[in-house]
């Protein structure tokens, strides 16, 4: 009679669930060509304006998605102009929102649709929201996805390292000011930490061009970011200037870059476009990959 061949341990339940949740988020990202997360070390540097211009200015010539981040302080659906186009749940998934130039958005203000709720969750709460918001949502084939995270070095950016190893990497935005370039030293660290690739700085805030006689005013200092990318043998995208106009757009919903597209700030994002690209074509060197 043969001898049986011992039966092999069952896979423990916990275990075969993060294995299918790998494999849909896997799923879910593969027809995506390029992730790129947008961070900030500290609050008020104006990241997610950058990130929703940035997408907007990607969508002129590509199929761009963006997922808001930020579960307790959602504000990419205000920016973009679709806070009253909330996700809709199908059968295979929940439909992203639909904003100009055919961006799609997802974000915990158009699940919770009341826009007054809060989200007093803990950090598991938010990490499940998140890994739903990237692999439950229909996204289709995209060119580019951006994430825009909350500031800082915490869950969120943790969560995105971890769960989308395939990141093409992150751009980080700051303020020219001294206090903001201390945090851009502790995102750097963070992203090198969990191998995510730091495609490049931007400096928002970089400088405002006079309305009335043309000149320009370094109001928070100019060129900080930039002397930061050289010290931290970083790319360094380039420099948006202040332009108030970049606020009531955002107010009314009517994304800066299209509003006003011959600007001095609309042509910096297309020239911080130009320059992501050039890097995501570059291999991820001894420089620009995280180490």
């Amino acid at each position: 009679m043969a001898e049986e061949l011992p039966q092999q341990p069952a896979i423990p339940p916990h275990i075969m669930a993060a294995m299918q949740e790998r494999m849909r988020m896997a799923q879910a990202m593969s027809k995506i060509k390029h992730k790129i997360v947008v961070m900030s070390g500290k609050g008020g540097v104006g990241k997610t304006s950058v990130a929703v211009n940035l997408a907007v200015t990607f969508a002129k010539e590509a199929r761009v998605g963006i997922v808001d981040a930020d579960v307790t302080g959602p504000d990419v659906p205000k920016i973009l102009g679709i806070e009253h186009a909330p996700v809709v749940p199908t059968e295979g998934g929940l439909e992203p929102a639909i904003g100009v130039l055919d961006v799609k958005a997802v974000s915990m203000a158009l699940v919770l649709g009341d826009r007054d709720t809060p989200v007093i969750w803990r950090g598991p709460l938010k990490i499940k929201a998140l890994k739903q918001m990237l692999m439950d949502v229909k996204w289709g084939p995209l060119d580019y996805l951006i994430i825009d995270l909350p500031p800082g070095t915490s869950d969120e950016p943790l969560s995105i390292a971890q769960e989308i190893p395939d990141a093409d990497g992150a751009v980080v935005v700051t303020t020219p000011q001294d206090v903001a370039l201390l945090d851009v030293r502790k995102s750097i660290a963070f992203a090198r930490a969990v191998n995510l690739r730091v495609i490049g700085i931007v400096e928002n805030m970089s400088g405002m061009v006079c309305p009335h006689c043309g000149g320009t005013i370094n109001v928070f200092k100019t060129g900080g970011g930039e002397a930061a990318a050289k010290e931290l043998g970083l790319p360094f995208l380039g420099r948006i200037p202040l332009d108030p106009r970049i606020v009531i757009g955002g107010d009314a919903g009517k994304p800066f870059v299209l509003e006003h597209p011959d600007s001095p700030a609309a042509r910096a994002f297309g020239g911080i476009v130009q320059a992501i690209q050039r890097e995501l074509k570059e291999p991820a060197t001894a420089k620009t990959a995280a180490k």
